[in-house]
């Protein structure tokens, strides 16, 4: 029998974090978490971490219940990578900047253009 995260995909999307079946599509389960901001995710082992408006939680990756939280406090509410011995977000939050400063970008250059 496979693993769990071999038949999902987690997906982090507005404030919540998301579990698919890999070959349906087919929506496991959802867990809001807070806001309606970006999801970075890690699976890391059997655990599931998920960033969302500087807070960080360690979700169960079967059933998306939250194991813990930690809102970070004094940490404001910027974006949160995670790095762990076997995972890392760094490359998705790298993308995510990108996308934040070429849409940026380009709603300057219209602004300026009218």
């Amino acid at each position: 029998m496979a693993k769990f995260n071999e038949k999902i995909v987690f997906v982090g999307i507005k404030g919540c974090a998301l579990a698919l079946d890999r070959a349906t599509g087919r929506e496991i389960w959802r867990t809001e978490l807070k806001g309606s901001d970006f999801v970075n995710m890690v699976l890391d082992g059997g655990e599931l971490f998920a960033t969302t408006r500087g807070e960080v939680f360690c979700l169960d990756p079967a059933t998306g219940r939250i194991r813990w939280n930690n809102p970070l406090k004094g940490m404001g509410w910027g974006l949160v990578t995670i790095a762990t011995p076997q995972a890392s977000s760094v490359a998705a939050m790298a993308e995510y900047r990108r996308q934040q400063e070429a849409a940026a970008s380009s709603d300057s250059s219209r602004s300026t253009a009218g």
